[in-house]
């Protein structure tokens, strides 16, 4: 198993070279180069002359390169044009906010996904199954955005049980340990700022959710009903094994290595669905900030926010390969 995940971990860096490729080319290939695009309104020929020097942009690009990727590898991708502040800082800020959303909506997404798609599969054809194929549908169907706000209006507003926005009630001074508000309040006990940062989590994770949740159901579904046809399935039954051995070791089992792959795959897209449910509940984490890099033309915020989305991207596809070795051992030979 040590062997298969580091081979795994090796064939992820020529992802991770390529990617850095393709960013420097990008930033290169800006209209007027970088420093028009940086300057924006105020760029003349000699201001883009003198940032050109300043940044080093006037260098062979293989130096230019070689230097950037330098600077990547220690973490460094230098200060953001709006606040000045070094960008790795902010996303270090602004990261705990998005991962305990995207961990919560995934939670909610697998917990009640992959049973609803086991169940829907075993009653195939009659009403439970007929209705939780509806379900995903709409959960396809319906734009997250329009999803948190209709459940900020009934949950928030008129029946008025839960909060309508933020991380915490500005009230609660909680202690921050690591940024992620339901684990700041276990870890230094203080309960009532835990319980009202869970408050606040329901609503922006179960709008988050409701994509990867339809998707893992149909999957699930469609994956399950595919092994219960397959022969050792019929071997099993035929050998007189139980029907819960069957069903928990021969079909489950085997079920789960598609589910596996589309729960990543979703894990990382994630990230780009946090953008418009961050801005409809305030949650203030690496969506708002990639908003306000857009908007605001802040170049070297964009860069280390792409690269840190691409970094999490194969780290989720990683940990997809190690499920996958483990479900089916097969796999760590292959």
């Amino acid at each position: 198993m040590l062997r298969f995940t580091v081979r795994r971990l090796l064939q992820a860096i020529p992802t991770l070279f390529v990617l850095s490729v393709l960013v420097f080319a990008w930033l290169r290939m800006l209209p007027g180069g970088p420093a028009s695009a940086l300057l924006g309104d105020r760029a003349t020929p000699e201001r883009i002359a003198q940032l050109n020097a300043v940044l080093g942009l006037d260098d062979p690009i293989f130096v230019q390169y070689f230097r950037f990727l330098g600077r990547v590898l220690t973490g460094d991708f230098g200060n953001s044009l709006i606040t000045s502040e070094p960008v790795m800082q902010e996303i270090a800020r602004a990261f705990p906010a998005t991962l305990e959303l995207s961990a919560a909506a995934m939670f909610l997404a697998v917990l009640f996904g992959i049973p609803m798609g086991y169940v829907a599969a075993r009653f195939r054809g009659r009403f439970l199954d007929n209705a939780t194929v509806i379900t995903t549908l709409v959960g396809v169907a319906v734009p997250v955005f329009f999803l948190g706000f209709l459940l900020k209006y009934v949950f928030a507003q008129e029946l008025g049980v839960l909060p309508p926005s933020g991380r915490q009630d500005v009230l609660i001074d909680a202690t921050r340990v690591t940024g992620i508000a339901t684990l700041d309040g276990m870890l230094t006990g203080e309960f009532d700022a835990t319980w009202d940062a869970i408050l606040h989590l329901i609503l922006p994770s179960v709008a988050l959710a409701s994509i990867p949740f339809a998707v893992i159901v149909r999957i699930t579904r469609a994956s399950v009903l595919d092994v219960q046809s397959e022969d050792f399935v019929r071997t099993a039954d035929s050998k007189g094994l139980t029907t819960k051995v069957v069903r928990k070791r021969h079909v489950l089992r085997n079920a789960l290595l598609p589910v596996s792959t589309t729960i990543g795959l979703q894990t990382g897209l994630l990230m780009s669905g946090a953008v418009l449910t961050e801005k409809v509940f305030a949650w203030g984490g690496l969506g708002t900030l990639l908003e306000q890099a857009i908007q605001q033309r802040d170049y070297p915020r964009l860069q280390g926010l792409i690269l840190l989305f691409a970094g999490v991207f194969v780290l989720v596809n990683l940990l997809v390969d190690i499920s996958y070795a483990i479900i089916d051992p097969r796999v760590r030979v292959r």
